[in-house]
């Protein structure tokens, strides 16, 4: 059976599960394999298919079909015929209808082209696109789908298909049409509180303070990301790691986007029940891995005593081996800077900590503080603008405020310092001459050393005392651990702190602290 066939098939399935029961359809091209599955899927008497050959027309009866509050899908091929479903999006999404434009597309190479039928369909209808990749494995596409349907209002779908449109055969995906269960590893939208298993791990990211604080206080162990209150020392290490069997959770409750770990996705993709928590269409599920959604937190349940009280002891066990092997290693590293600023910095403090690898310096290394504030700028995680965010959350702040980044992403806003007016704010410069982040990543592997420097190491040889100068930023470079901490003793004033550092052995010092954790469960 050919992709376009196949992934047609799916989208149809799941509607239907998701009880969507009327579907009007545009005939064309590009929507063929969309038109056989529907007409299969009628067949066997699981939906009903309106046929309209005018997509704005076609739109409207959609629209009239889901004002009674059930969700009801338009499909049509692609180009012109996806703009005439505009009106009635707007219409739907004024009066919030649960209107689904599946549309579909060409594939992304053949845009600006030339191509026949060929437009950009990305938000052409005015609200965020869903868009499909192509050929997208069945998780995906049942995820995809099933967010449209929690969408509160209109969503549009896009899906680009590439021939053979027609299919080779008339098989249907199920024979049986049964209820959903529990190992379905596709979104199931919660519509009342349920209960989760005592054996319950929760994974905090970026969300409301609010409902993540609520989260923190469940009673399962925490593995919180820095910005999110509370959570277990080390628990991302202990992820990364590999959890060992007696640690491994029933369940897993996220709360929030969790970006910073790949362990975080292995226990996701591991657990049998995981429940994402997040706002309508913004469920956190980035490896598509969640059982359930909500926009509330399920009814907490008595936790396993025993089990909490086996991570409580582990995450403890971990701490001290982590500790011995940083001040066994020469200082300074990230990873010793960002646990000597969180243990130094004074109560009520704010701190504003960089993307790439001083984030997971701070989520591997340091310790949780209830009484600091820790911001980052994870939407989209970029290094952009990060001395400028410092600056303003530091005005914001009443109290002491620090910043701790990389070389990279602090020259990338240098011009952030251009100011007339500056707040106390100490900014923490660990200096490794180039983009250390990607020596830790698969490029930074032996087998690349070759192009390794050049392309992503990037090493750039700024003199970062100059470059305050030029600024009149009072700038110091300190070389060991005390010196770091008489400097950030004070925060009076914007100031410069830089750590230089070296990028050589960065890989093989992860590589000895996921060891290290391992180990831990070794003896």
């Amino acid at each position: 059976m050919n992709p376009s066939t196949t992934q047609a098939r799916v989208i149809v399935d799941e509607l239907v599960r998701n009880g969507v029961r009327h579907v009007v359809l545009c005939p064309g091209s590009r929507n063929a394999p969309l038109s056989f599955a529907l007409h299969q899927a009628e067949q066997k008497g699981l939906l009903t298919v309106h046929v309209r050959i005018d997509e704005r027309s076609g739109g409207f009866l959609a629209l009239g079909l889901a004002k009674t509050g059930e969700p009801a899908v338009v499909t049509c091929t692609s180009g012109t015929a996806v703009a005439n479903l505009h009106p009635a999006v707007i219409e739907a999404q004024l009066t919030n209808v649960p209107l689904i434009a599946l549309t579909a597309d060409r594939p992304v190479d053949l845009y600006r082209t030339g191509s026949s039928q060929t437009i950009n369909q990305h938000d052409v209808l005015g609200i965020p696109t869903l868009h499909m990749p192509e050929g997208a494995g069945e998780a995906v596409t049942r995820s995809l789908i099933c967010r449209a349907i929690a969408t509160d209002g209109p969503s549009h779908v896009n899906v680009p298909f590439r021939p053979p449109l027609t299919p080779s055969d008339e098989l249907w995906p199920t024979s049986d049409r049964g209820a959903w269960t529990e190992t379905d590893r596709t979104f199931t939208v919660e519509t009342r509180p349920s209960s989760l298993p005592a054996r319950t791990l929760v994974l905090l990211g970026d969300d409301r303070p609010e409902r993540l604080l609520k989260a923190s206080r469940l009673g399962w162990p925490v593995i919180a990301e820095p910005t999110a209150p509370g959570g277990l020392r080390h628990g991302s290490l202990l992820l990364n790691a590999g959890l060992p069997e007696h640690l491994r959770p029933d369940a897993v409750l996220v709360v929030g986007r969790v970006t910073l770990s790949r362990g975080q996705q292995a226990v996701l993709g591991a657990a049998p029940i995981v429940h994402a928590v997040g706002d309508q269409a913004q469920w956190p599920d980035v490896p598509f891995t969640a059982t359930r959604a909500s926009t509330w937190l399920p009814e907490p349940a008595a936790p396993d005593g025993e089990w909490l009280l086996a991570w409580q002891s582990a995450v403890k066990s971990v701490s001290v081996a982590v500790d011995d092997l940083l001040d066994t290693a020469p200082w300074p590293t990230g990873l010793h800077v960002a646990r000597d600023l969180m243990q130094a910095m004074p109560p009520g403090s704010l701190l504003f900590v960089g993307s790439s690898n001083p984030i997971r310096d701070v989520d591997f290394a340091s310790e949780r503080r209830s009484d600091v504030a820790v911001h980052a700028n994870r939407g989209a995680a970029g290094i952009d603008g990060s001395v400028s965010t410092a600056i303003g959350l530091a005005w914001q702040h009443k109290g002491p405020a620090y910043a701790l980044m990389g070389d990279l992403t602090f020259l990338h806003d240098s011009n952030g310092l251009l100011a007339d007016r500056m707040p106390d704010l100490t900014i923490v410069v660990l200096n490794d001459d180039g983009g250390g982040i990607f020596s830790l990543l698969e490029q930074g592997a032996p087998e690349y050393g070759g192009s390794f420097e050049r392309i992503f190491g990037t090493p750039h040889g700024t003199d970062l005392t100059a470059l305050c100068a030029g600024y009149r930023i009072p700038h110091s470079t300190v070389d060991g651990q005390e010196e770091f901490r008489s400097a950030i003793a004070s925060p009076k004033g914007l100031q410069v702190v830089e750590v230089q550092a070296k990028r050589d052995e960065l890989r093989a010092l992860h590589r000895r602290l996921k060891a290290t954790v391992s180990n831990v469960f070794a003896r």
